[in-house]
């Protein structure tokens, strides 16, 4: 029988999110979730929320996290589009900018839901490589980047966790297209993105994108939203469902903005984590790559990262192990262009010691095999 799924569909492979066990006992390092809880004004105002006028439908435009949001980034409430989370968002973008003929560009590696959301529309697509020290080689990427009509960029990047400076971002923006700054880790980077970019010249084509799944510990929730000038906001609002926000979500999104204080504190904890857990990565023998973000990409350069993960899965601690095809210029130590690695969730304290004990015995294991 002929399928009757678009042919784009028929041919996607999909994209597959990091596992979720639903049984207890697991050290879960593999999603880069927020370890610790959301604010108690958050929670309160969910509570609230549920005893309201569930029977009616929302507010399509999102109005009062709007203005919050506004306040919070310094710009003007029609700015502002919230989302079904940040990956609506994405959603949202190809919709709205990318035709059948245009090319959506994204670093490789980086987030694969970019490729995925391309295949689905249909577009043309291509992969901008990186440089080993995940570094851009503008030269290189140029012809690509001139052509497209959007552009991919998380900053700090997935999985690699470095950031690029607001002079590189500026030389990525496509003379013809839209560049989406993603900035799901944004707010644990060293020097967080304070909207200079759409104060910039380019910033009529850029489209900052946020979450509050990472460092407002809201994963389960489902609520993102995105910044840029209102031309873009209104085209992009065409395309959007209709209530694509619930009434719970943005209540709970307003009290976690509100709440700056809860986040930043939290956002230390991770921070000051994260430097004990590179600290202790490097000195088992792993390079690690300065993070910006809640998690760390960790390569050996002797033990295979597979076996490293398995063996920990099997001890109920699960981290993620990535593979990038052509992710890296052959060489001696990928001379299939195969690039792969450990990327690591930063939990708590007590989380990152039992990863790092179990993480010795697998190590032991696996060198005396």
């Amino acid at each position: 029988m002929t399928s009757l799924f678009r042919p784009d569909v028929e041919a996607l492979a999909g994209y597959t999110p990091g596992e979720q066990p639903q049984e207890t006992g697991w050290v879960k390092l593999n999603t880069n979730e927020n370890p610790y809880p959301p604010s108690p004004t958050v929670v309160a105002a969910i509570k609230q929320a549920a005893e309201g006028r569930l029977n009616v439908y929302p507010d399509p435009l999102g109005r009062k996290f709007c203005q919050v949001a506004a306040e919070v980034y310094g710009v003007d409430p029609d700015w502002i589009l919230p989302a079904n989370g940040s990956d609506e968002n994405l959603t949202i973008l190809v919709r709205a900018f990318a035709d059948k003929n245009d090319l959506i560009a994204y670093p490789y590696p980086s987030y694969v839901l970019y490729e995925t959301l391309a295949e689905i529309q249909g577009t043309r697509r291509a992969r901008l490589q990186l440089n080993e020290d995940w570094s851009w080689d503008l030269q290189r990427n140029r012809p690509l980047i001139e052509q497209a009509k959007m552009l991919f960029l998380p900053n700090p990047n997935s999985p690699s966790g470095n950031s690029w400076s607001l002079d590189c971002i500026q030389k990525l923006v496509p003379p013809n297209g839209v560049l989406v700054h993603d900035e799901a880790y944004g707010d644990f980077a060293a020097n967080p993105h304070r909207m200079e970019l759409l104060r910039s010249e380019v910033g009529n084509q850029v489209v900052v994108t946020k979450t509050l799944s990472k460092s407002y510990s809201l994963a389960g929730l489902r609520f993102g939203f995105c910044i840029a000038q209102p031309d873009l906001i209104r085209g992009m609002r065409k395309v959007k469902d209709s209530y694509n926000c619930d009434m719970i979500a943005m209540a709970a999104a307003e009290a976690a903005l509100r709440d700056q204080d809860w986040m930043l504190a939290n956002r230390n904890k991770i921070l000051n984590t994260r430097t004990q857990l590179e600290a202790a990565l490097t000195k088992l023998g792993f390079d690690v790559v300065p993070s910006d973000a809640n998690f760390v990409w960790a390569t050996h350069p002797v033990l295979k990262h597979q076996t490293i993960y398995e063996g920990l899965k099997a001890r109920k601690v699960l981290i993620r192990f990535m593979q990038f095809p052509g992710g890296i210029e052959p060489c001696d130590r990928y001379p299939d262009g195969k690039l792969d690695g450990l990327r690591i969730t930063v939990g708590t304290d007590e989380e990152i010691q039992s990863f790092l004990k179990t993480l010795r015995v697998v190590i032991d294991e696996s060198a005396s095999t």
